[in-house]
């Protein structure tokens, strides 16, 4: 007879890795966290560290003020990714790639790699770029090629989980197209929070 599992009708949890120069990413970042808070999973939502040079950064005014004024004290460790059911990563695309401030956290994660601490967890990802043909799919895609090495299952977001990601979705991921730097729509928002309740419930089972 089967043992049973000890975390069978825990919450589920879920984790938010993500990277952001200006705060979209972030904003995204948060909505997914809410979407799955709804499905009742225990969430964290933790930013990367920040590598750029200050020179580079200087020369950015938003870059500039989202580093001095975004508001998480705790940034993203190994001990998250050990903890949670399921991740998201999310990234602004940097030529059809993540950002490698995001990059040189997923490199870290070796240790967890080779002890299997990652597979069978799921996974999914999430992005946004300035321009409409930036990267998006590619950049989402590179993110989940990292899942294919831990083991860990991926979920994209679809379109079937709500008829208004038809209109307003990427199937690959929810996503952000900041022409003239704006920050995401309420249709963006809506498909993360989607993203983050099915992350939440597909989580729920294979923790089960």
């Amino acid at each position: 007879m089967a043992e049973p599992n000890p975390r069978r009708s825990a919450r589920p949890r879920i984790v938010v890795v993500f990277y952001s120069a200006t705060g979209n990413v972030a904003a995204l970042a948060e909505a997914l966290g809410e979407g799955a808070r709804g499905e009742g999973a225990e969430v964290r939502v933790r930013p990367v560290v920040e590598r750029a040079p200050a020179e580079a950064i200087e020369g950015n005014r938003r870059w500039k003020e989202w580093v001095e004024n975004n508001p998480y004290e705790t940034t993203a460790s190994l001990d998250d990714l050990e903890w949670a059911d399921g991740i998201a990563l999310g990234s602004p695309t940097r030529f059809g790639g993540a950002a490698e401030q995001l990059k040189a956290f997923l490199d870290t994660t070796g240790g967890l790699w080779a002890q299997g601490k990652l597979a069978s967890k799921v996974g999914t990802s999430f992005t946004s770029a300035s321009t409409e043909h930036g990267g998006l799919e590619t950049t989402i895609a590179a993110m989940n090629n990292v899942y294919y090495h831990w083991g860990t299952l991926i979920m994209p977001l679809g379109y079937a989980a709500d008829p208004s990601l038809m209109s307003s979705g990427n199937p690959y991921g929810a996503s952000w197209v900041s022409k003239k730097s704006s920050a995401p729509d309420d249709d963006a928002l809506v498909a993360a929070r989607v993203q983050g309740a099915r992350l939440a419930q597909v989580a729920a089972k294979i923790a089960d």
